[in-house]
């Protein structure tokens, strides 16, 4: 299999990505410090000073010698740290040399944190003893960053007159001559302490006239955009690579001998190769030639393999054990010419362990790699990049178990690599190995990015015999681990493309823990959480709390012309996953079956799982007969719906709410009511209360009947209603920005096909709407009045939506750049009896104080939410991205508001 040896040890230990560029001064350090004539005689020859963009610079200098001005000169404010400003800190005097311990603990602190965040940092201290440099490195080594040393070898008199004139400073005579001594003994051995880069400069004209030059890491070709075609582990097999670069759509290029030395894309896409191009293959000398003129010709990028490095460093003489299968490319490689295999060592010497690409959404590496290290360097990023990480274990085969790393990666990068062959490529936690075994007679594949393509061309034959079976020593599971308690627990920020950054508050994800936990159904299917839905702003006319003008006037303020108006059904919000067959769904969500059917906090909307079936198989028949599934080109398909009636979930709520308090005043007050015409009988004047209390009555009664008409009885399917009104995602696809009009005529199909093959009777309801233009007078009343005839019939209401479906409030117009509401719900004046209370139209003033704006924010904040996890759906990202915003949907119902709103 894969060279399944351990990483070498420190002999053969791999060297950091940056190549030892320490440039020192240009004649050799000496014991002596340079006179003012010998300073004087560099002015003439500017410095040009390397910094590597992600690095330590460790000044080193004795008191005065300008440090902290060259410092200020070189760098931004934020990436100086200052022993001096640390010891203000910690004692309110930078000249508190007692305070100096906490000082540099405050400083090492910083700098770790400023490091961990992949930022350049600047340390401004005296730093000549070799204590204090090698903390400095050891912090520089565990962040994997390079450490750079800039010495300002300034001659010590002048830093004690510069000392001597500061009116804040006088230092005892005897420590600059001391600190001196110490940067003379320091100055060959800077390199062996482990800077990677020493740059001297020598006396005040050197120092003037340095200039620091940035310089990007060698990994770092975030510039690069692609697209790419990542291929994996070739081992030798030209032939297959040929014919799969051929598949790819790339144009081989010959040499007079016949010999492939090239291959160019017409559309300009670059290969990028994850190593272990060379050993057990029939042609190891073929597959480095067409590669290396790839790369030459810029058509391609590589990183190293392990086989490379091990082959890299045979090649140069150094000892190493020849096993899995270097002979062979030693063998083949002894054939060629001498000045082939000088470009072979040479091409190998310069791979670089791994690659940042498009932006940093991309990472390339041969054996995988971890967020924390992507585009640092150091000795154990490339080790890991070569070898991977193991348990310290070996398997049944004697070869070391590989630690699964990629269960528990949860970066934003996509990581593709190879090293360890599986049978089949495929996604885990947005990570995916390409070593499909070639060489052991199985396959070559490439993924074609960001397409997410896989193309693969079957092994000629088996090459090489494996050590073990060509099986998954990856992960297995399509998921692995695919969700953890340290990914939803405490504070959360969720980041999304329509909102920014929204913020989840640690008691608020804990309820939702505490749902999703308990009551959920299995999250691998709860990719989506129906949003809140904000009420339309409070009416000012008689006898109404909500009115339909309200929405219409505030669509046109923001700019939205047209709006649909969709029948409000008073059922129950439920979302619908239906999969056209058991492996589709088992395809995209791991999960064999049929589909599923969950309420507004991910709960199983029907408690029976046949009559879930049964509502299932209905809306998969209708999706097949209207064409549907062929159109979208998916297996499955994900709708917003309410399903009817309310009782069917809602009945415990109903007996125990509503219906006790129409029982309750249906047995009170006709016994108030006959007591005070009994009263009245009498002669008692109780006209005004009499009155009071019959309207009480007939609230009571309007308020019965209004439940009453969103219950009805069921009995398996006979009764219940489906009334789909989005069609929210299908297989790489986010449908919920498309506009309504679009779902709407999705819908209308799914309910006539529906309808016209079920003879029994329909389950699929049609949702009723009308389209209204907010600057069109006529058209507004045309809504009113059907809004009116809606609710005069009995029916919740309706709900207002931008036809648009997405829309961004325009300059001047609300928040310029911000979301609008994606729907407002009017309620007809009866129904909100339901919500209010029997009576509630005689404290109508009182219920006008209502406050909407923490209800419109978090319904804005909810559908951002929704739509992310659609966006990273439709985009294949693993289940814990998707997930993420779902749960912050349910932690954010948690927020307290009116729940009447």
């Amino acid at each position: 299999m894969t060279d399944d040896a351990l990483p070498p040890d420190a002999t053969d230990a791999p060297s950091a990505d940056a190549p030892t560029a320490a440039t020192p001064t240009d004649a050799p350090p000496t014991d002596a410090p340079p006179t003012e004539a010998e300073a004087d005689a560099t002015s003439a020859r500017p410095r040009r000073l390397p910094v590597t963009d992600v690095s330590l610079v460790v000044l080193i200098g004795t008191s005065g010698a300008g440090k902290s001005t060259f410092a200020r000169r070189h760098f931004l404010p934020t990436q100086v740290v200052s022993s001096d400003f640390c010891r203000g800190l910690v004692a309110d005097d930078e000249n508190d040399q007692s305070a100096s311990a906490e000082a540099f603990d405050v400083l090492h602190y910083i700098v770790g944190k400023r490091l961990a965040a992949g930022r350049l940092t600047v340390v401004d201290a005296t730093n000549v003893q070799p204590e204090a440099r090698k903390q400095l490195v050891r912090i520089a080594r565990e962040h994997d960053v390079l450490p750079i040393a800039i010495v300002l070898d300034v001659p010590p008199g002048v830093c004690a007159e510069r000392n001597r004139i500061r009116p804040d400073r006088q230092l005892p005579a005897h420590v600059i001559p001391r600190q001196n001594r110490e940067l003379r003994r320091s100055l060959r051995g800077l390199e062996r302490e482990g800077f990677r880069k020493v740059h001297i400069l020598r006396g005040e004209a050197e120092v003037a006239a340095a200039e620091v030059v940035p310089e990007k890491r060698f990994n770092d070709l975030r510039h690069l955009t692609g697209p790419f075609d990542v291929v994996g582990d070739v081992h030798g097999c030209r032939s297959e690579l040929e014919t799969l670069l051929t598949r790819l759509g790339y144009v081989l290029t010959r040499d007079d001998a016949g010999r492939a030395v090239d291959a160019a894309h017409p559309a300009g896409r670059t290969a990028v190769f994850v190593g272990d191009l060379v050993d057990r293959g029939p042609d190891t000398p073929g597959v480095l030639r067409l590669v290396m003129g790839m790369v030459a010709a810029g058509h391609a990028l590589c990183v190293p393999g392990n086989h490379e490095n091990k082959l890299g460093r045979s090649m140069d003489g150094r000892k190493v054990t020849v096993s899995h299968g270097l002979q062979e490319s030693l063998d083949q490689l002894a054939g060629e010419p001498e000045e082939f295999r000088a470009e072979v060592r040479a091409f190998m010497r310069g791979l670089v362990s791994h690659y940042l690409l498009d932006g940093g959404a991309l990472v390339v590496c041969h054996a995988g790699l971890p967020e924390k290290y992507h585009g640092r360097a150091s000795g154990r990023v490339r080790s890991h990049a070569l070898y991977g990480d193991t348990t310290g274990e070996t398997d049944e085969y004697g070869l070391p178990v590989r630690y699964p790393w990629a269960e528990e990666y949860r970066g934003k990068a996509m990581v593709v690599y190879g090293h360890t062959p599986v049978p089949v490529a495929s996604f885990l936690n947005n990570t995916i190995c390409l070593d499909t075994g070639c060489v052991f007679g199985g396959s070559l594949t490439a993924l074609r990015y960001p397409e997410r393509e896989l193309v693969s061309v079957e092994a000629e034959q088996e090459w090489y015999a494996p050590v073990r079976p060509l099986k998954a020593d990856a992960p297995g599971a399509r998921e692995g681990r695919p969700l953890d308690l340290a990914d939803v627990a405490g504070r959360r920020v969720v980041e999304t493309a329509l909102h920014g950054r929204i913020a989840v508050r640690e008691e608020n994800a804990a309820a939702a823990l505490e749902v999703m936990s308990r009551f959920a159904i299995d999250p691998r299917l709860l990719a989506y959480l129906p949003p809140t839905m904000a009420p339309s702003a409070t009416s000012r006319r008689p006898g109404y709390l909500e009115h339909p003008e309200e929405a219409f006037a505030a669509y046109r303020e923001d700019g939205v012309r047209e709006v649909v108006c969709e029948e409000k059904h008073m059922g129950s919000r439920a979302v619908v996953l239906v999969a056209r067959d058991a492996g589709a769904l088992e395809k995209r969500f791991g999960l064999a079956g049929s589909g599923a059917i969950w309420t507004r906090t991910g709960r199983a909307f029907l408690g029976d799982d046949g009559l879930t079936a049964a509502v299932l198989d209905r809306v998969r028949a209708a999706a097949e007969r209207s064409g549907l599934f062929d159109e979208l080109a998916t297996g499955w398909l994900l709708l917003d719906a309410e399903l009817m009636p309310w009782s069917l979930k809602a009945a415990d709520l109903l007996r125990r709410q509503y219906a006790a308090v129409g029982a309750a005043a249906g047995a009170a007050l006709p016994q108030v009511l006959a007591a005070l015409d009994r009263a009245a009988g009498r002669g008692l004047d109780l006209g005004e209360l009499t009155a009071r209390q019959r309207q009480r009555a007939a609230d009571a009664q309007a308020f019965t009947e209004a439940y009453r008409r969103y219950c009805w009885p069921t009995e398996g399917l006979a009764g219940i209603r489906l009334a789909p009104f989005q069609v929210l995602a299908a297989e790489g696809a986010n449908l919920a920005v498309r506009p309504h009009d679009e779902h709407l005529a999705w819908i209308d199909r799914l309910v006539d096909a529906d309808q016209a093959a079920e003879p029994q009777g329909p389950v699929l309801h049609r949702t009723g709407r009308l389209v209204v233009d907010t600057a069109d007078d006529a058209s507004v009343a045309a809504g009113v009045a059907w809004w009116e005839e809606l609710t005069g019939a009995g029916g919740e209401g309706m709900v207002v939506k931008p036809l648009a479906s997405l829309v961004r409030a325009g300059a001047g117009v609300g928040r310029p750049g911000g979301l609008v509401q994606p729907g407002v719900k009017v309620r007809g004046r009866e129904y909100l009896r339901i919500v209010y209370g029997p009576d509630y139209t005689e404290y109508l003033d009182q219920l006008r104080q209502r406050f909407l704006g923490h209800k419109r924010s978090l319904a804005l904040r909810e559908y951002a939410l929704g739509l992310e996890a659609l966006d990273r759906l439709a985009a294949g990202e693993p289940l814990w991205r998707v997930h993420e915003p779902v749960f912050a949907v349910l932690a954010l119902e948690s927020e307290p508001v009116d729940p009447r709103l």
